[in-house]
C-alpha cells in the first residue's frame, strides 16, 4: 500500500509518500480500505514533536477515517467486506490513517450514515466524540439545561452547539464577528461576540461549559456556572481555578478522547 511516513519530526515538509507493507486484520478487528482521512490540530502537534504521542519516528500520522471494509479479522460479526464505516480507531496509539489501508479494533468504528461521503465522514470522529463525550459523558447535560460552549464555529464546537440543540438545552456560544450569523444558523439560542463584548458580564446560571481554550478562559468561566454546575476543558486547568471551582461545588473535568462507536 501507500502511506504517508515521516523519518523525523518537522513541518509540512517532512511527511512523504512512500510503500509500506499491508496490514492485516487481527482477531476483533477489521481492515479498511481508507478513501478519506481527516486531518486535525494534533496531528500538527505529533508532526512536529509537541506532542509525541507516538514515540519516535518513523510513524504514519492520522486518526480520523472513512472507507469500506476489506477485510475482517476473527470474531468479527458487526461487519462485513464492502461495509462503509467510519472512526477513529486506537487514539492515542498509531491508526495510521494516513495510508491507503488500515486495521481498526471493530468496537471503535461505526457504519458510516447513507447521507454523507467519505470527505464529511472523515472529518466527524475526533471532534463530534470530543463534543459529544465532553457534553454527555462528562457533563451529563440534560434537557432544558443551560450550557455556554466556547468557540462555536470551531471543530468541536459547531459540532458541541448541535449536539446540546438536540439534547434539549438552551446554548450560549461566543464566536467571532464574522462567525456569529453561522453559530446561530446551527442552533445557538444566545452567540456572543468575544472580540467585542466580556462573556462573563452576559451569561449567568450555566449548568455546563464546554471550554476549548483553556488558560484563564476556564478561571473566568467559572463566572458564568450556576454552584454544583460542570466545567468541562479540553486543556489543563489551573489548580487555582480547581480550587475556586470546588468550593462552590463546580465539578471539574479535564477531558481527552477516547475512540468510541
Amino acid at each position: 500500500m501507500r502511506a504517508v511516513i515521516q523519518n523525523s519530526v518537522g513541518g509540512p515538509d517532512v511527511p512523504f509518500v512512500a510503500e509500506q507493507p499491508d496490514p492485516s486484520p487481527k482477531a476483533g478487528e477489521v481492515l479498511v480500505r481508507v478513501r478519506a482521512a481527516g486531518i486535525n490540530p494534533v496531528d500538527g502537534a505529533v508532526r512536529g514533536g509537541f506532542y509525541p504521542l507516538l514515540g519516535e519516528p518513523p510513524f504514519i500520522l492520522g486518526w480520523d477515517i472513512s472507507g469500506t471494509v476489506e477485510a475482517v479479522g476473527a470474531g468479527v460479526t458487526a461487519f462485513k467486506a464492502s461495509d462503509e464505516v467510519f472512526g477513529m480507531p486506537r487514539f492515542p496509539k498509531q491508526a495510521g490513517a494516513y495510508a491507503e489501508l488500515a486495521a481498526a479494533p471493530a468496537d471503535e468504528i461505526a457504519v458510516k450514515p447513507a447521507g454523507i461521503d467519505h470527505a464529511h465522514a472523515a472529518a466527524l470522529p475526533l471532534a463530534g466524540l470530543t463534543a459529544w463525550q465532553g457534553l454527555v459523558r462528562h457533563g451529563r447535560l440534560q434537557s432544558r439545561q443551560r450550557a455556554l460552549i466556547h468557540a462555536g464555529a470551531g471543530g468541536v464546537g459547531h459540532l458541541a452547539v448541535q449536539i446540546a440543540k438536540a439534547l434539549g438545552a438552551y446554548v450560549v456560544s461566543t464566536a467571532s464577528s464574522d462567525k456569529l450569523d453561522f453559530v446561530r444558523s446551527i442552533g445557538a439560542d444566545e452567540v456572543i461576540d468575544y472580540t467585542r463584548d466580556d462573556f462573563t458580564g452576559k451569561v449567568r446560571d450555566v449548568d455546563v461549559v464546554l471550554d476549548s481554550i483553556g488558560g484563564d478562559h476556564a478561571d473566568e468561566s467559572l463566572k458564568t456556572l450556576r454552584d454544583g454546575g460542570v466545567l468541562v476543558s479540553l486543556l489543563n486547568v489551573h489548580d487555582a481555578t480547581r480550587a475556586k471551582a470546588s468550593a462552590r461545588g463546580v465539578r471539574v473535568e479535564r477531558i481527552s478522547v477516547v475512540p468510541d462507536r
